[in-house]
């Protein structure tokens, strides 16, 4: 219909797509040589920015920046994560694990000395409080590291909490009493108990 209509034919289609294939698989079709899956994909985002510049009217390919496009309304984890993926794709990213984990000890250590300093000065903690947000960055980072998505891994989190929690109070109301009852001590030697009971496995002939 299209075709009748002028407005184009299916050989151009084929010749456009074929031509998009080609540019951007220069690892397949051309000399460049790329080791790595990230060095490809790297290189696939950098023909697409390329190619999008030179569609607005060959505007300076990098006056939207690599992190373009993430959207504000996502929530914080999550957003994280679409950024981070982002500047990874350009390269501007650890390629092991155990590195994120020693900055994320950077940020702890950093959050440690704000505190220490705001008590010294007796002054509020905001500073301390900037630095758990570097924190989470860091550690959404990680779960990146490990394919795993951080929001999945706080819902996770979230009920841990809540089954031990109420392991907790069960225990103590079995006590005659309730948590504003019981002091940290005693609530946190039920946490570790129950933390044990999950982590023990089954009596035998149990699932």
């Amino acid at each position: 219909m299209a075709e009748e209509a002028g407005a184009f034919d299916f050989g151009a289609v084929v010749e456009a797509i074929t031509a998009k294939l080609v540019r951007r698989h220069p690892h397949v079709f051309g000399d460049v040589r790329s080791s790595t899956p990230q060095a490809v994909e790297g290189l696939w985002e950098r023909i697409k920015a390329q190619e999008k510049a030179e569609k607005a009217g060959h505007r300076n390919a990098r006056s939207e920046g690599a992190l373009a496009g993430v959207p504000v309304a996502l929530p914080a984890l999550t957003r994280a994560l679409k950024l981070q993926d982002k500047a990874g794709r350009v390269g501007f990213d650890w390629d092991d694990p155990h590195a994120v984990l020693k900055k994320i000890r950077e940020e702890a250590d950093e959050i440690e000395a704000a505190l220490a300093g705001a008590e010294a000065n007796k002054s509020d903690a905001s500073g301390a409080a900037d630095e758990v947000g570097d924190l989470l960055f860091a550690a959404v980072n990680l779960a990146r590291h490990l394919r795993a998505d951080p929001e999945a891994l706080l819902r996770q989190a979230n009920r841990k909490f809540e089954r031990r929690f109420a392991s907790i109070e069960r225990a103590l109301a079995a006590r005659g009493k309730a948590p504003q009852d019981a002091t940290l001590a005693e609530m946190d030697a039920l946490w570790e108990e129950a933390k044990a009971a999950e982590q023990s496995p089954p009596p035998c002939g149990e699932g």
